[in-house]
């Protein structure tokens, strides 16, 4: 399937993806997310490998939409994950559901 990736158009099969990222261990998910043979990956991870263009040069979107046409899984970002700028503590107490800390 012809796909438009950053101004470029890739040839992509559903089996070149899946024996591009054999091997290849997936990053934290931090954003967007695919599901290739049973492993979660990052899309933009994954854009990386079947482009091999630097992930700057590419959103997010462009290889989601490449992806789903091919088949794969796709998750968006989490939205009820707690901002990453949190510290610990905070992270932890909006995780259990409690509304604020206070420090008495």
């Amino acid at each position: 399937m012809r796909c438009i990736i950053a101004r470029f158009a890739f040839d992509l099969t559903k089996s070149d993806v899946q024996a591009s990222m054999k091997g290849i261990k997936p990053e934290p998910i931090t954003g967007e997310s695919v599901i290739i043979s049973r492993r979660h990956y990052p899309v933009k991870q994954v854009g990386e490998v079947i482009t091999r263009q630097d992930r700057r040069d590419f959103s997010a979107a462009e290889v989601t939409r490449a992806l789903h046409n091919l088949g794969f899984t796709c998750r968006s970002a989490t939205p009820d994950a707690p901002p990453a700028a949190l510290g610990p503590l905070r992270t932890a107490s909006s995780l259990l559901g409690v509304g604020h800390l206070s420090g008495h």
